[in-house]
């Protein structure tokens, strides 16, 4: 385990955050993907899966090399794929902000109602808990700086091709599976970590609004926010010109607030610590 490269690259992501001067990585994965696209794109499962491929070969050629630095320089390089403190700033930023949401979430907002604009937020911060923070951990954790920056690239293809469109229906499944695989343990753990932090048990509960979700991974992180914070998340919602229909997650109030936004982004000074907490444990005996 990678304990205490981990560890300073959590301190360094909460402390400072995106490197500005730094083009990053995951930038260079979506220049990748856009190029393979244009040249090698087929309505197909097999040329979709040679992408996925291919990146995956070019990000692990260029990691296993950083594993010969220091450990505390792979600490601070590991930090770029971690995003808590990002997503903390960026959902805050966008509180009261139409044009600013609409930047984050993937919904048409320009018909969204106040209150449907602040369960954006939310949905959008519980679900990238897990995908821009305990998921990269994880990785970073156990397989050290190839591990996430691998888990990185598969969440970059799942983002930019893993969509149910008819151009991206067979060419992004292979990358859509993929992400639902090494998603399915770090939503689970990110569902349990927000429970346990606001003492919350009903892990029943969690499970049956979960389930509603047709991602098999994202309705965890948002079910267990939704029944921390009192909160009615889902229902219906719209996408590109269509009203999608969408199970309730939570049983709590549907009127959400700008307050029930800032209530939810506070919880990151609690998640900060128990993670710190855990890997400096790590360090100390493991």
């Amino acid at each position: 385990m990678y304990c205490l490269t981990t560890l300073i690259a959590y301190v360094t992501d909460a402390i400072f955050g995106e490197f500005c001067f730094v083009r990053h990585p995951v930038v260079w994965m979506g220049d990748f993907i856009g190029w393979y696209e244009r040249r090698f794109y087929r309505a197909s499962r097999l040329a979709g899966a040679g992408l996925a491929v291919s990146l995956l070969v070019v990000v692990m050629l260029l990691s296993l090399p950083l594993t010969l630095l220091p450990f505390w320089v792979q600490g601070i390089v590991a930090s770029m794929f971690l995003a808590h403190r990002m997503l903390h700033d960026s959902v805050h930023e966008a509180i009261g902000q139409r044009e600013k949401v609409a930047m984050l979430v993937s919904r048409d907002t320009q018909s969204l109602s106040q209150s449907d604009l602040n369960k954006a937020l939310v949905e959008t911060y519980a679900e990238n808990l897990s995908d821009g923070v305990i998921a990269p951990l994880f990785y970073l954790l156990f397989f050290g700086v190839p591990g996430v920056a691998l888990y990185k690239a598969i969440n970059t293809l799942d983002s930019m091709v893993g969509y149910r469109t008819k151009r991206y229906e067979n060419f992004g499944r292979f990358s859509a599976k993929l992400d639902d695989l090494v998603n399915w343990i770090p939503a689970r753990l990110t569902a349990v970590m927000v429970l346990f932090l606001c003492g919350n048990r009903d892990f029943m509960k969690l499970r049956d609004f979960a389930k509603g979700h047709k991602s098999p991974n994202a309705g965890y992180p948002i079910s267990a926010v939704a029944l921390c914070y009192g909160l009615k998340l889902g229902g219906d919602t719209p996408y590109h010109g269509k009203m999608v229909a969408k199970p309730w997650f939570g049983d709590g109030k549907e009127e959400i607030l700008k307050e029930d936004v800032v209530q939810v982004l506070q919880m990151r000074r609690r998640v900060d610590i128990l993670l710190v907490a855990f890997l400096l444990v790590c360090v100390i005996f493991v």
